[in-house]
């Protein structure tokens, strides 16, 4: 019997860094789900060497904050790329820190991101052939939230 290596593990390629611009949250309150929150997303960009783009406006992230410290995110939205092709994006994900530095975003105040670990899978949808290869690979993110936007960087996972 032969036996083979693993497979090598896989590699990360940047797609796109998205800077999502967001209006102020909508707080729906305590449900048995945690704090139930709305952040209206009002547009933004998107600049990659394999998508660019604009974000178009009215689009949401619905968060639920489970505790002090950790916050469950659901975005949807649409990008339109240069070419006037349009991404359905769904970002799924994380964020957590200390109790004082999810308290300071929540507020809409600075925070450093280093301090903050904000990840996600995005998932995409599109009808442009030339993009087929978003509908069919897996994705990763990584997050910074500033008071008036969210910056994520997308990468493919290889």
């Amino acid at each position: 019997m032969t036996t083979s290596a693993p497979p090598a593990p896989p590699r990360l390629e940047h797609v796109a860094t998205l800077h999502v611009q967001v209006g102020p949250p909508q707080e729906v309150g305590e449900t048995p789900h945690g704090r139930r929150r709305v952040i209206p997303i009002l547009g933004g960009r998107v600049e990659g060497a394999q998508l660019d783009g604009i974000i178009l406006p009215g689009g949401a992230d619905f968060q639920s904050i489970r505790s002090a410290t950790f916050t469950d995110i659901h975005a949807r939205y649409v990008i339109e790329t240069s070419d006037g092709h349009r991404v359905y994006v769904e970002n799924t994900g994380i964020r957590t820190g200390t109790a004082n530095d999810i308290a300071c975003l929540a507020r809409g105040e600075p925070v450093d991101p280093a301090r903050i670990y904000f990840r996600s899978y995005p998932r995409f949808e599109t009808a442009a052939p030339r993009l087929a290869w978003l509908n069919e690979q897996l994705f990763i993110g990584t997050g910074a939230r500033f008071p008036d936007r969210v910056e994520l960087c997308f990468y493919r996972i290889c």
